[in-house]
């Protein structure tokens, strides 16, 4: 984020929303070009976003924010890229291991159960080639698509910024009624 401008509740948010989309292209676009399986809503919900990435983008920011924001020697100056890339391959793999059991729980499956066909997995809840795909693209995330983002998101007015997380808040709770409730 510009130093001006701390990340709002709204920011976080709108973030997280951000994330959620990108989380379910990158999910849609694994299963139609690179799998070709065909096309299917990769989401739990029904609306185009993975809220697991969105957990997994914020969780990153919180943890770490501040080593990425670190300025010391050289040495950690290299090292840093490494432990960013740790950092989010166990962030996002802790994170997908816990939305299975959750996903497990309240609907009785959970969407990425083709981890067994993986070499190594934990029973089909996490792999090693997944944690090590979220290592590179929490990475990616960090020194990449997150500066994008706080530009971006630093030019609208705190009014305009409250009006889209009003708006995507209501469709995700709609979503979710609609999902949970009368699907």
């Amino acid at each position: 984020m510009e130093k001006t401008r701390k990340r709002s509740l709204q920011l976080l948010f709108i973030s997280f929303m951000l994330y959620a989309i990108l989380g379910w292209c990158y999910e849609v676009f694994l299963e139609v070009v690179i799998y070709k399986w065909g096309f299917t809503n990769r989401g739990v919900l029904f609306g185009p976003y993975c809220p697991v990435y969105g957990v997994g983008a914020l969780t990153f920011l919180f943890v770490l924010d501040k080593i990425m924001r670190k300025k010391d020697s050289l040495l950690f100056t290299l090292i840093k890229p490494f432990i960013i890339f740790l950092g989010c391959m166990f962030i996002a793999t802790l994170i997908e291991l816990i939305a299975s059991y959750i996903l497990e729980f309240a609907t009785g499956s959970w969407p990425w159960q083709t981890y067994a066909e993986y070499k190594y997995n934990y029973q089909a809840r996490i792999a090693l080639s997944t944690s090590l795909r979220f290592g590179l693209g929490g990475t990616l995330f960090m020194y990449v698509v997150q500066p994008i983002f706080d530009h971006v998101l630093s030019k609208p007015s705190k009014k305009t910024l409250n009006i889209i997380a009003l708006t995507m808040a209501f469709i995700v709770f709609a979503d979710c009624i609609y999902t949970f409730f009368i699907r």
